[in-house]
Parts: structure tokens; C-alpha cells; sequence
């Protein structure tokens, strides 16, 4: 990260921090903050994990793959295929990367994320990604 500014807006305070990610995209990305310390204390004594900047957001990675992000004011979940249907019954919605479906990937609105919902998410994401095996160290 190259520099950074937090706005606070209403109840929501977004960090703009300008980056560039491994893939290479130089620019902003903004984020709840609150949404992600949220997902730093569900995280925090129950599982091993990174930060990452991708998709335009903060992500969470544990075993080395990415379990679940905060992307604006919603948290991007990697609930893998199988899974995923139901997690649209639930209530989120198919995450999309330049007008293509991610499948595997969905998004849960800011709105249906109370206390309980958030760690049945983060719950599920983290036992996606510690069934998925560890990805080889970058040379």
C-alpha cells in the first residue's frame, strides 16, 4: 500500500488505500472498515489467516486460499460450487468479475449480515478453504 485515507460516512467509515495487487491493477479500493475488523474478531483465535487486497476489496485467506472478503459495505464468500445454490437461497447474490458469473463466489448485502448471519458466512467460507489443499509458497 502507497497511502490511504479513511471517510466516514453515516455509520459506515470506507478506507480508500491505494495498491497494487498481484494482478497487477494499480488504483483504489474501498472497504467497510467496520465490516472487516467485524470479520477479524469472528476470524481471530479460531483459524490462522492473511489479508490480501483483491477484487477491489480486502480478502481474507486461509490454508492459502481465499475464504471471504469485505468489498464496499458486503462480504464476498467462497462457498465453492456445491454450495453455492444454496447460499443464493439464503440470500446472496452471484458474484460476477467483468459481467461473468463466478460461480462458487457470491456476495452477501451489507443488510443480511447481523451478529449470527456473519459468522454462519464466515463459518462456512472458512470450511470451504481448509478443505481445499494448501497452494504451493510463490518462488
Amino acid at each position: 500500500m502507497r497511502s490511504g485515507c479513511s471517510l466516514i460516512t453515516g455509520q459506515t467509515e470506507w478506507r480508500t488505500s491505494w495498491v497494487t495487487s498481484s494482478l497487477g491493477h494499480d488504483g483504489p479500493m474501498a472497504y467497510d472498515v467496520v465490516l472487516a475488523d467485524r470479520v477479524r474478531a469472528e476470524l481471530e483465535g479460531r483459524v490462522d489467516f492473511a489479508e490480501k487486497a483483491m477484487f477491489g476489496g480486502l480478502a481474507f485467506l486461509v490454508n492459502t486460499h481465499m475464504a471471504c472478503g469485505v468489498m464496499g459495505e458486503d462480504l464476498m464468500v467462497r462457498v465453492g460450487k456445491q454450495a453455492h445454490d444454496d447460499a443464493i437461497a439464503r440470500g446472496a447474490r452471484e458474484m460476477t468479475k467483468t459481467g461473468r458469473p463466478m460461480r462458487g463466489l457470491v456476495v452477501v448485502p451489507a443488510a443480511g449480515l447481523g451478529e449470527d448471519s456473519l459468522a454462519t458466512w464466515l463459518e462456512q467460507a472458512v470450511l470451504f478453504a481448509e478443505s481445499e489443499p494448501p497452494k504451493a509458497p510463490k518462488r
